[in-house]
C-alpha cells in the first residue's frame, strides 16, 4: 500500500497516474489524491481545516455514524480526548480521512480491531457509501467472510501475487 500510494518508489518499474507516470514533479500531487489509514497509523488531537460551521456539523454527524459521540466532542478544531480503546482510535483516524473527502480511501486492516457488530459495519455500511459517493477504495485484510462484499480480490502469498 505504501507503494500504491507513492510513499515508496519502485525499485523497477513506474506507477501511472492519468496516463503520466509519477515523478518527482508530481509526486506531491499524486499522494494528495489518497486517505489512508494503515495499521500503525498516529492519530492526532487536532482537525485541520474544518473551519466552516457545515464542516464542524459535517464532522459531529461522522461523530454519531462512527458512534464515538458519547466519548469525543470537537472542541474548536481539537478532539477531547484520544484516550480510547484502539477500534476507536481507528474510527477517528476514519473520521479524519472523511473531512478529507479524497477519491481514494485506503485502509490496511482497519477492521482487524473493530468489535464484531462494528467490523460488520465496516463492510456493509461504511465502504458501499464511500463507493456510492464515487470514491475508490482498497481494503487490506484477512476478514474473509467480508470477501463477498468486494468488486474485486486480490489474494497476495510473501509478496507475490497468487489471485486476481
Amino acid at each position: 500500500m505504501k507503494l500504491i500510494t507513492g510513499l515508496y518508489q519502485p525499485e523497477v518499474g513506474h506507477i501511472e497516474w492519468d496516463g503520466e507516470p509519477v515523478e518527482d514533479r508530481n509526486r506531491e500531487q499524486y499522494r494528495q489524491q489518497f486517505s489512508v489509514i494503515f495499521a500503525d497509523f498516529y492519530l492526532f488531537d487536532c482537525l485541520l481545516g474544518i473551519e466552516t460551521d457545515a464542516l464542524k456539523a459535517q464532522a459531529q454527524a461522522y461523530l454519531t455514524q462512527l458512534e464515538l459521540d458519547h466519548k469525543v466532542k470537537i472542541e474548536g478544531n481539537t478532539l477531547s480526548t484520544l484516550n480510547l480503546s484502539q477500534g476507536q482510535r481507528k474510527r477517528l483516524a476514519l473520521l479524519t480521512a472523511y473531512l478529507e473527502d479524497r477519491p481514494i480511501y485506503v485502509f490496511d486492516e482497519w477492521a482487524s480491531d473493530q468489535d464484531p457488530v462494528f467490523k460488520r459495519v465496516f463492510y456493509t455500511q461504511l465502504v458501499p457509501a464511500l463507493k456510492q459517493r464515487g470514491k475508490t477504495v482498497l481494503v487490506v485484510s484477512h476478514d474473509d467472510r467480508y470477501f463477498e462484499f468486494c468488486d474485486r480480490t486480490i489474494k497476495l502469498d510473501y509478496g507475490q501475487v497468487v489471485n486476481a
